[in-house]
């Protein structure tokens, strides 16, 4: 299930919730809190499910390239793992469900398109990047989704992540037999991009050096590692950048929170960051 990269997933559902301003009439009530907590869940589901059924597909493939996986090492069954994935994915779309019903339709769109990942896209060099992509920008708007109204006012920025993903994906590529630096460097020029527009949208919103005080831990994050996979493309090292990459998604997720005047929830994702990490010591986030 990837726990570090699920606690990622959190922070795009409570990113999105930032965006949409959900938080601005603040209070702790039950019924304001539960769509939080519904959301929450439902991310939880989403990206479970898709990493499980990645490995269910992925089965016999990784009896060559990653025997250490739990069904090529043996530790569970392609039955058990597809239905574990089954009902976490069933989980993700009641939960969104249960907030609204396009909430539901978006936990519905990103299982789909982390079925048509796993199963297809992801063999193919350029769907399978912007397929990645998409799962995440649709999760950013699953947070949006809180207040329906917000999705139709901020569904582009879901291209931000659709960006950042698709080049850690293209990074990926290179985990098994190393990288090519020609597109490490299109990574590096795509996360770019994704700094450039956060701080672009936290100019016009008055709150850039809130966003920097995140934005610059994150760049940090991602260039040392990938500055160091440039240098020696090998397996161990692409390893590290995507690894850094996905982790980062956290900080990433703090800024877009900054960026839109909602402080305390930004510093809320920060601390996911060392629980992210805890859990990559333990599991594998690749």
């Amino acid at each position: 299930m990837r726990p570090a990269n699920i606690i990622t997933s959190i922070a795009d559902v409570l990113a999105g919730i930032a965006i949409s301003g959900y938080l601005a009439n603040a209070n702790l009530s039950q019924n304001y809190l539960s769509p939080i907590f519904l959301l929450i869940i439902s991310t939880i589901g989403l990206y479970g499910g898709g990493v499980v059924f990645n490995d269910v597909f992925d089965a016999e493939l990784d009896k060559i390239e990653r025997p250490e996986r739990p069904i090529p090492k043996g530790i569970i069954s392609i039955k058990e793992a597809s239905f574990l994935g089954i009902i976490l994915l069933l989980a993700g779309i009641i939960s969104a469900a249960m907030v609204s019903l396009l909430s539901g339709v978006l936990a519905l769109s990103i299982a789909v398109a982390s079925l048509i990942y796993d199963k297809w896209s992801k063999h193919n060099a350029f769907a399978g990047p912007l397929n990645m992509g998409l799962c995440r920008g649709l999760n950013l708007l699953l947070g949006i989704s809180i207040i329906v109204s917000s999705v139709a006012a901020w569904w582009f920025l879901a291209i931000v992540p659709v960006i950042y993903i698709a080049a850690i994906t293209m990074v990926s590529r290179g985990e098994v037999h190393g990288g090519s630096k020609n597109i490490l460097y299109a990574a590096a020029f795509f996360y770019c991009i994704v700094i450039g527009g956060i701080l672009f949208l936290s100019t016009q919103r008055n709150m850039l050096w809130w966003a920097i005080i995140f934005l610059l831990p994150f760049s940090w994050m991602i260039f040392s590692a990938l500055i160091r996979a440039i240098r020696l493309p090998t397996p161990k090292n692409i390893g590290k950048a995507v690894k850094a990459g996905v982790i980062a998604l956290i900080l990433m997720n703090a800024s877009w929170a900054a960026a839109f005047g909602a402080i305390s929830l930004a510093f809320l994702i920060l601390l996911l960051l060392p629980v992210s990490l805890w859990l990559a010591k333990i599991f594998a986030v690749t």
